[in-house]
């Protein structure tokens, strides 16, 4: 299985058919789903195996760094849930009023043990940076309007608001931020984006 990346508390790597039991796990716990386009419906096993888990791997064959992958904590190894970063154009909501056809989306979904540690902002840090050292333009993440929590990590990342967006599925109304490369180097230091990864 591949590595991503590793951050000071967590790896991020390939997903896998085994880890079918574990992304049923995570969308089991309807507190984990509830501001997600699910609403709050648990995702069915059947759904993870013959939807959700091609879908990944269809990203694995099409991109070398580009997906969803799986984060585990280094102290325990436990499955702590997903990050994303891929191509806008694949994205539910994708549309070029808002975004440009060539953005990155910037993703995750944790368990709810492993909310409130800094994770999401420690996973998502590691894969902008990634991201804009490998030539990426702009990131863009969208959350529920009612997502708080979600919204204060795309700000303290340096995201900014850009526009509101309704989920047409569900008819949800969400918030769309982005940072791009040039104001990345400017509100991170320098030395961030020039030591290695």
């Amino acid at each position: 299985m591949q590595i991503l990346l590793e951050t000071e508390r967590l790896i991020l790597r390939q997903f896998t058919e085994a880890d079918a039991d574990n992304l049923f796990q995570l969308d089991s716990d309807r507190e984990v789903v509830k501001l997600t386009t699910n609403l709050g419906e648990p995702t069915p096993y059947s759904v993870i195996k013959t939807e959700f888990l091609p879908e990944i791997f269809q990203y694995y064959e099409k991109y070398n760094n580009y997906g969803y992958w799986g984060a585990i904590e280094k102290s325990n190894g436990a499955f702590i849930g997903w990050f994303l970063l891929k191509p806008i154009i694949h994205a539910s909501y994708f549309n070029p009023q808002f975004v440009n056809a060539n953005d990155i989306e910037l993703g995750y979904r944790l368990r709810k043990a492993a909310w409130g540690k800094g994770y999401a902002t420690e996973g998502s840090k590691a894969l902008i940076k990634k991201g804009f050292h490998e030539g990426v333009e702009r990131i863009v993440a969208v959350a529920f309007a009612a997502n708080l929590a979600s919204i204060r990590v795309m700000e303290k990342l340096g995201l900014t608001f850009q526009a509101k967006v309704i989920y047409e599925e569900n008819n949800q109304e969400a918030v769309l931020y982005s940072i791009s490369q040039s104001s990345y180097k400017n509100k991170i230091s320098p030395s961030l984006f020039t030591s290695k990864s």
